[in-house]
């Protein structure tokens, strides 16, 4: 049954001309409710006294000047549009409940729809009381839910008909479904879909559908049950359209996968491609060719930016059309490149192939009317037995240091004898060791200035070790280190304990700060990761809600259930969760909104690629608002970021533009000091 809202509006429109003078005169002596409803001009055109009544008019002419649109839903609006059409293609009539509002006050009244024709060859609607509702509330809420909702709703028999399709289902795929196959793009999926569902009763998928509008995304879960009316089996489905979500996941990945600059594979495609050629198992002769540009500082310093922006496209397009199609060309940041070379040549073919690169980067360049000349300094390294690619990478580094340092604009093949270099690495790892046990580590503060107060309302805390007879040492020059090793989780811990202990100092304090904290996904994989939070939020004076775990959306990879319960089990014990850096991983659109999420941070990437990136920053700030979540803009360097940002409602920002990360006493003194006026 469907609930339908016609509400009481009066209006001096006239009623439509052309009806059959006799057509409705049988009506008139009738004791049920009847009225001729005009679809395309919602009004009524003929109605008998027990309609009147029922509508509370004092007249039919009363009633056929009431205009039926003014506070009609465009739902509503699309159901009379379905019953028309279906009268007009299949001369169906339909037993139905309607709640009409006679001046505001409801009626439930069952209805038989028929379709009558018009002289002027228009389809109207014949409607019919034949009894009142005595359903429950409830029952009536729920239908009219059913009615509303923007959530598809459809059960088939097993055999492929529709059974009952909702209204905003009916109208997605533009009537009844003869087949329930049809609708989907992939037909081999349906087929799988029909067939797990079967065996497990259930099922959640995304999948493609073809609608009146085109393919498109939905979130989809099929459960087999029986149908109601017949007894036979049937499969229930319901379908949440996800394209927006969809199509700004892929854009963000293509964006994550590639440099904006030149359109060469970035860091992030490269080290995939790493893993998977490490998954071959087989690698044998690959070159890993690393080079960057000489000098390029001064290029930028003395024709500005976009000129150094010009030689790196240039570079790249020269780059990319001297290699074979099975090579791969990246850019890993600034004016670092990186050749995977799969050819199988020879190593002296391989040198000549990367001497004809460095010879065309070195022939003139032209941004606009200047002159730009280039070189570039290369390292090479090849693969020899089993594939690990961070050791080759450092080899050709090792390999590129040592091009500069015998004068530039040179190729360097890695040998036996450079791997003195990576003794220096053994030495970092047994230094790191140590800083460990000496509690060498501490925090630096990097605060989250909230755009609607003002005010710095909290911070990020990044690590640094100072190493003694060096001091400050930064995450880039050692936590890949710690990773490879597996010291990441000790120096997790101890970073966990310094924040805890500061957000506890805070809170004694009566300072009102939030502490963000990163966690990796090897640290959220561990088993005793729950137990060591835990133990901290067992701490007196425990702040709860002011310490937040910044998660990436690699770490949520995996049983969405279990990873639900788990990130439950973090936030009863007070924590925050956020997903850092959004749109460089990926998070399944339909599990997503299931997490405790508090917090989403836009990696740095989108953020400096503004405005070109403004869609996809958009929409994540939508995203924000619909699952609740404070939305969190990193890499805020410009005060044109922080306009746009804060025209667009962006909840909290951080960056160089707001100050670097501080030291504890430093960081103090900034919050409690700040005025965002000093950014203007």
């Amino acid at each position: 049954m469907t609930i339908v809202h016609l509400n009481n509006v009066s209006s001096k429109t006239n009623p439509a001309d052309g009806l059959s003078a006799g057509s409705f005169d049988l009506a008139y002596r009738l004791e049920a409710a009847i009225w001729l409803y005009d679809i395309d001009h919602m009004r009524i055109l003929r109605a008998n006294r027990a309609a009147c009544q029922l509508w509370s008019a004092a007249s039919e002419e009363d009633l056929l000047a009431r205009d039926l649109s003014k506070d009609m839903s465009k739902t509503v609006a699309k159901r009379l549009n379905q019953y028309q059409a279906d009268f007009e293609n299949h001369d169906m009539s339909f037993t139905e409940l309607w709640t009409l509002y006679p001046e505001g006050k409801p009626q439930n009244v069952l209805v038989v729809f028929r379709g009558l024709r018009l002289e002027d060859g228009r389809m109207a609607m014949q409607c019919e009381v034949v009894g009142q509702s005595g359903d429950e509330p409830e029952n009536v809420r729920s239908t009219e839910a059913l009615l509303h909702t923007d959530v598809l709703i459809m059960l088939f028999s097993q055999e492929g008909p529709s059974l009952y399709l909702n209204p905003v289902a009916r109208h997605a795929f533009g009537g009844m479904i003869d087949k329930v196959n049809s609708i989907f793009v992939d037909q081999d999926e349906f087929f799988s879909i029909a067939d797990n569902t079967l065996q497990d009763g259930e099922l959640r998928r995304l999948t493609q559908l073809a609608t009146v509008d085109g393919v498109r995304w939905f979130d989809l879960r099929v459960k087999s049950c029986l149908d109601a009316v017949s007894g036979k089996p049937a499969f229930m489905m319901t379908a949440i359209d996800v394209s927006e979500l969809k199509e700004a996941r892929d854009t963000a990945r293509h964006l994550a996968n590639r440099d904006q600059l030149t359109g060469l594979h970035n860091r992030t495609y490269l080290q995939r491609h790493f893993a998977w050629l490490e998954g071959q198992g087989s690698a044998e002769g690959t070159a890993i060719v690393v080079f960057d540009v000489d000098n390029f500082k001064q290029i930028n310093d003395r024709y500005g930016h976009e000129a150094g922006d010009t030689v790196l496209r240039e570079i790249a397009q020269r780059t990319a059309g001297l290699m074979l199609p099975t090579d791969l060309v990246a850019r890993l940041g600034g004016d670092e490149f990186v050749i995977v070379m799969h050819s199988g040549q020879t190593r002296q073919a391989t040198r000549e192939a990367v001497e004809r690169v460095r010879r065309a980067v070195c022939l003139p360049m032209h941004h606009g009317k200047t002159r730009l000349d280039a070189t570039i300094s290369v390292g090479i390294s090849f693969v020899e037995g089993p594939p690990d690619f961070k050791n080759v990478m450092r080899e050709a580094d090792i390999a590129l240091y040592r091009s500069k340092n015998t004068g530039r604009d040179c190729v360097t093949v890695f040998d036996a004898q450079m791997g003195i270099e990576i003794a220096a690495r053994e030495c970092l790892d047994r230094a790191l060791r140590t800083a460990i046990n000496q509690r060498e580590f501490t925090l630096h503060y990097q605060p989250r200035l909230d755009l609607k107060s003002g005010k710095i309302i909290g911070a990020e805390g990044l690590v640094r070790w100072d190493r003694p007879g060096r001091g400050l040492v930064y995450p880039a020059e050692f936590i890949e280190v710690c990773e490879e090793n597996g010291l990441i989780d000790e120096i997790g811990a101890q970073v966990f304990e310094m924040g805890c202990a500061q957000a506890i100092a805070w809170h004694k304090q009566g300072v009102d700060l939030e502490l963000s904290l990163n966690v990796s996904p090897r640290q959220f994989a561990d088993n005793g990761f729950i137990e060591a939070l835990a133990a901290l939020a067992a701490q007196h004076d425990f702040p709860k809600g002011k310490i937040e775990l910044e998660l990436t959306e690699n770490a949520l990879i995996g049983d969405p259930k279990k990873l639900a319960k788990k990130l439950r089990q973090i936030t009863t014990m007070g924590y925050k969760i956020a997903i850092d850096d959004f749109g460089t991983g990926y998070s399944n659109l339909s599990y997503i909104t299931q997490f405790p999420l508090t917090c989403i941070k836009i990696d740095r990437s989108f953020i400096q690629q503004l405005p070109s990136s403004g869609p996809i920053v958009q929409l994540i700030l939508t995203l924000g608002r619909q699952i609740g979540a404070t939305v969190v803009s990193e890499g805020v360097e410009t005060v044109d970021h922080l306009d746009w940002l804060s025209e667009r409602d962006c909840d909290e920002v951080q960056g160089f533009l707001i100050t670097k990360p501080l030291p504890l006493p430093e960081f103090e003194a900034f919050a409690a000091g700040f005025s965002v006026d000093a950014l203007a």
